[in-house]
């Protein structure tokens, strides 16, 4: 009898460690930034069972609000190129004429990062096709010349991007320019859920953020550009995607947010400072898999 209680009590032992190795295995990989510390979490509360590499992850049914998945949610990061959607609310948000010319500058060239663009100094498209631009392809100079053509300018087109969030109740979120290129506009998982959810009711945000590709006249020649999300553009998956868009500075990882139909539900999905070519995606994948393979167990009547 005694031997038995001793070998009972090394088994709780080894059970007790596992889950704290498991415990310790869901916080690797974490990077933990600047703006992040303070925020990340010790345990991830999304279930051992599924595995995601980025750092910061939100999944939620957006019928219901209910939290799918979870890691990191309120960890405060830079967005990169995420910043794009609430560039397009705010410049749709002025009903501005979509027919209007505008004209990209010398202000919208990328000194910071020293990005390329397809967009030349001078080239000359309507405000529709800039903001598609902006969406689809992430053109960092389609996004600053809308700013720079809001009334008042590129200063009051940024405090107009705060105000959105303020009203939005983004309690994380911050923007200091229109492209997502500065490390300074940050958010979080949490907030970005809304924000996703707010832009997804904007049809021209739809449209544009889940277009594959898209042919564009300029300087006397077409010019294709395609979607940042490889999800969007694959011919071989059957991802529903209502809205989507990418993210990726150095400072921020590779980010992307979803708006999908996951087992027939509508979904958001935020992923956030991941590392790896794929890896974003992968992790969309394995989430979708998780949520589709789960079995809601619900009491049978009498």
């Amino acid at each position: 009898m005694k031997k038995r209680l001793i070998s009972l009590m090394i088994a709780a032992g080894m059970i007790a460690g596992g889950v704290s190795g498991m415990a310790d295995a869901a916080t690797q990989g974490v990077k933990k930034t600047p703006h992040a510390k303070r925020h990340l979490r010790a345990v991830s509360k999304a279930p051992r069972h599924l595995i995601v590499q980025s750092s910061a992850v939100l999944v939620q049914d957006e019928t219901t609000g209910a939290v799918l998945f979870e890691k990191n949610a309120e960890a405060v990061l830079p967005i990169a190129s995420v910043t794009k959607l609430m560039t397009a609310m705010v410049t749709l948000d002025a009903n501005p004429n979509l027919n209007e010319a505008v004209t990209i500058g010398d202000e919208d060239v990328d000194v910071l990062k020293g990005t390329r663009s397809r967009l030349r100094v001078g080239t000359q498209l309507s405000r529709e096709e800039m903001l598609r631009l902006a969406l689809m392809s992430s053109e960092n100079r389609a996004a600053s010349a809308l700013s720079r053509y809001y009334p008042g300018g590129r200063t009051t087109f940024v405090a107009a991007m705060n105000a959105k969030a303020k009203m939005l109740g983004l309690v994380d979120t911050h923007f200091e320019d229109p492209t997502g290129l500065t490390a300074a506009n940050v958010s979080s998982a949490r907030d970005l859920v809304k924000m996703v959810a707010a832009a997804h009711s904007y049809p021209l945000i739809r449209e544009f953020t889940t277009t594959a590709e898209y042919d564009v006249e300029m300087n006397g020649r077409t010019q294709t550009f395609r979607n940042t999300n490889p999800l969007v553009r694959s011919r071989n998956n059957d991802w529903e995607i209502g809205l989507s868009k990418t993210g990726y500075i150095n400072e921020a990882g590779k980010c992307l947010v979803m708006q999908a139909w996951v087992n027939n539900k509508p979904t958001i999905i935020v992923l956030l400072d991941s590392w790896g070519k794929l890896t974003r995606i992968g992790d969309a994948n394995r989430i979708r898999r998780w949520i589709e393979s789960s079995v809601i167990r619900r009491p049978t009547a009498g």
